[in-house]
């Protein structure tokens, strides 16, 4: 029997992906500057990011979530730059709380705030963090993040989530040969004992900045196998559409990590994701070179209905599959940077 499709959903793209999770960054500004997405030396103090007057306003971002919902989204995750440097962060909270339809609702950040805003934007309707957090040596912290910020407040700001009822925080490490190696061993311990789930991302060649090299990859059967000399693992199943961490739990039953291998293992096949950028740029890739610009619509007075059109069309053309072609065929290929679209 032939399934029709579902009018209330976003059809499936050309390789039969379906719309799931939606992206919103709210700033393409950081006030670290990591050397994986945003390196110190070539965005110094004169650095130019976009003029606040074009970035979205809340109720705009939120009219895009709203006809995101519609067509098949379920969850929606803040991202940046660094989201908590936009101000007044927990009115946006509540708007996307207030969509029907929404399962989850989950923000990443470098924790250098969160201590302070925990607690206001888990009252606001936030469920989940995500809390990148490269290193718990001092020294090696501060070469991976480009500035001297301690790394005890990211830490502090991790309580504070956990206080405030934002649970599960899960907590994103980017590991990269030369720099923090050496900590897989000593995160994946402190996560052990503080019952967090610490996922190790491979160093991965997004945007143009970041000096990217496959030498300085570390790749997820060398993490595990560095983990596993420590505690034996064993693997557990996806949680659901879209998971992009293979997740591995301790045999002894102390808690579970994770792996995101884009380079070594990618998952373009079963990728749900969709991004806007602060500017209203709609991209269906994390290595991206174009998106579909809907702020001149959402701007220009067009319907619902024809911002719908947008969407629908960018999904349904969406061939995208960087990480499975990565290789010759894409070197020299123009990407967004990442800080201008999220992680």
């Amino acid at each position: 029997m032939r399934v029709l499709p579902d009018p209330d959903r976003a059809p499936p793209d050309r390789f039969g992906r379906r719309l799931h999770d939606l992206r919103i960054s709210v700033t393409d500004r950081c006030n670290f500057r990591c050397v994986y997405c945003m390196p110190v030396e070539v965005f110094g103090r004169d650095a130019a990011f976009v003029p606040r007057a074009e970035l979205l306003t809340y109720e705009e971002m939120t009219r895009l979530a709203r006809l995101f919902v519609s067509l098949g989204v379920e969850k929606l995750r803040i991202t940046g730059g660094e989201p908590l440097v936009r101000r007044d962060l927990h009115d946006f909270v509540a708007m996307l709380a207030a969509i029907p339809g929404v399962t989850d609702l989950a923000l990443t950040t470098n924790g250098s705030a969160l201590a302070r805003l925990a607690r206001p934007l888990a009252d606001a309707g936030l469920r989940r963090v995500t809390v990148s957090l490269d290193s718990l040596d001092q020294a090696t912290f501060s070469r991976m993040n480009g500035i001297d910020f301690p790394v005890s407040r990211v830490l502090e700001g991790i309580d504070a989530a956990r206080d405030a009822g934002l649970a599960p925080v899960k907590v994103n490490v980017v590991v990269r040969r030369g720099l923090n190696d050496a900590d897989i061993v000593p995160l994946a311990r402190w996560g052990r004992a503080e019952g967090l789930t610490v996922r190790f991302i491979e160093y991965m060649d997004v945007g143009h900045t970041n000096g990217w090299k496959m030498d300085d990859v570390v790749g997820a059967t060398e993490i595990l196998e560095t983990i596993g000399r420590e505690w034996p693992l064993e693997p557990l199943d996806r949680v659901g559409p879209g998971e992009v961490a293979t997740r591995w739990r301790y045999a002894d039953g102390l808690g579970e990590v994770g792996i995101i291998a884009s380079v070594t293992r990618p998952f373009c096949g079963e990728c749900t994701r969709a991004r806007i950028s602060a500017v209203g740029e709609l991209y269906t890739c994390l290595f991206a070179a174009n998106g579909t610009d809907l702020r001149p619509l959402v701007r220009g007075g067009a319907t619902d209905a024809t911002i719908r059109d947008g969407i629908v069309r960018a999904w349904a053309g969406r061939d995208d599959r960087y990480s499975e072609r990565r290789s010759q065929e894409t070197e020299g290929l123009p990407r967004v940077e990442m800080f201008a679209i999220g992680g």
